[in-house]
């Protein structure tokens, strides 16, 4: 097995829009990814083809979940057809990048990327404090695909990581909701529910605090799987979210860990086991291992520590082996902190292991 360093943009994109009006929002956002959209689109068509979904499944999946979208939230419909004509791309097209979960969920031969997160909650003389770490880990073919994001208009701005096309992902909001987002298998995942990553984002828009996001969350229909790390200034929690239901957990002594299986009963009973195990196991014990042995963790950088892994080790720190093929080919694209009490979120162009080599970029939600 070989590995390689992450290709790198020479400056990453950031995107920057700011409108009351969804689609006008959506506008912004497509024309400022005139080629990266098209070339986001092209991966994920070469992803779902691996997959055995035809460019004919793909569109109606896509259709589907742009309607199911509309009755859930119209102003996220509008959004993603703004990007679409922003960007001179047909609207099933932006839908299938938003919903490209789900659509990949139909094949066994795609399994989808893996994720850590760990959140902690610390209670001090002044109060509680909580902030949160995760690696974005996915196909090193959309390493270049992805942008920075302060997103202002809505009920609540918001900043932080998302794909090029895509309306959500990881970050904070300007009410101080803070958002880290991991993918989970279940055996009933499909299309005909909100896709996780439009969830994400119309959660971070219009939700002012752990409880009302939660609320969202459990009013969505949901037909596939994901876990959200929810937290604000003084409250957290861990979400196992799946088409039998939404689960919740606190802290255990402090910590929220999150790898890419299920943590409750009910929807672990279906759990596609062999879409992460045993890696996302070894990641999580190895993780949780470490915290045990360790001082808690007091800054958001101290917790960013707590992902790099080498040679030997669970792969929490993922670089790629580019003697695989197409689809099997994983590597930590960022690294991302958040910090509710100052609405910042920071990311990083590169795997925990490169945190001191390289600059964070600061983001603060408004």
């Amino acid at each position: 097995m070989t590995t390689t360093s992450i290709p790198r943009p020479a400056h990453r994109r950031h995107i920057e829009v700011a409108d009351a009006d969804p689609h006008e929002r959506g506008v912004a956002r497509g024309a400022q990814l005139p080629d990266g959209i098209p070339a986001a689109i092209e991966v994920y068509d070469r992803l779902f083809a691996l997959g055995g979904i035809t460019p004919a499944q793909v569109r109606e999946d896509a259709e589907r979940a742009l309607d199911t979208i509309g009755r859930f939230r119209a102003g996220a419909r509008a959004e993603i057809e703004g990007i679409a004509r922003g960007s001179g791309t047909e609207a099933w097209r932006i839908a299938a990048l938003n919903a490209r979960t789900e659509i990949l969920a139909r094949s066994a031969t795609v399994p989808p990327g893996e994720c850590t997160t760990i959140v902690r909650q610390l209670v001090g003389d002044s109060g509680p404090r909580t902030f949160g770490v995760q690696t974005w880990d996915w196909h090193i073919e959309l390493s270049a695909l992805w942008h920075t994001l302060d997103t202002r208009g809505g009920r609540y701005g918001y900043v932080g990581l998302s794909e090029n096309g895509i309306l959500g992902k990881i970050g904070v909001n300007s009410a101080g909701l803070a958002l880290h987002f991991n993918i989970l298998g279940h055996a009933r995942d499909g299309i005909g529910g909100i896709p996780m990553h439009v969830l994400a984002a119309i959660v971070l828009e219009e939700a002012g605090g752990v409880a009302e996001a939660v609320e969202i969350i459990r009013g969505a229909p949901l037909a596939s799987s994901g876990s959200f790390a929810l937290f604000d200034a003084t409250e957290a929690v861990l979400l196992d979210l799946s088409p039998v239901g939404v689960f919740a957990m606190r802290p255990e002594d402090g910590t929220l860990l999150r790898t890419n299986h299920f943590l409750t009963p009910e929807p672990a009973a279906d759990e596609k086991s062999w879409l992460y195990q045993p890696d996302s196991g070894e990641r999580y014990d190895f993780v949780r291992a470490r915290l045990a042995r360790t001082q808690p963790p007091a800054t958001p950088d101290e917790l960013a520590a707590c992902l790099v892994t080498g040679a030997g080790e669970p792969p929490v720190t993922c670089v790629p082996d580019l003697d695989q093929p197409l689809g099997q080919r994983w590597a930590s694209l960022a690294t991302v902190t958040l910090e509710p009490a100052t609405r910042t979120a920071r990311v990083l162009d590169g795997t925990p292991a490169d945190i001191g080599t390289r600059d964070w970029r600061v983001l603060t939600a408004g």
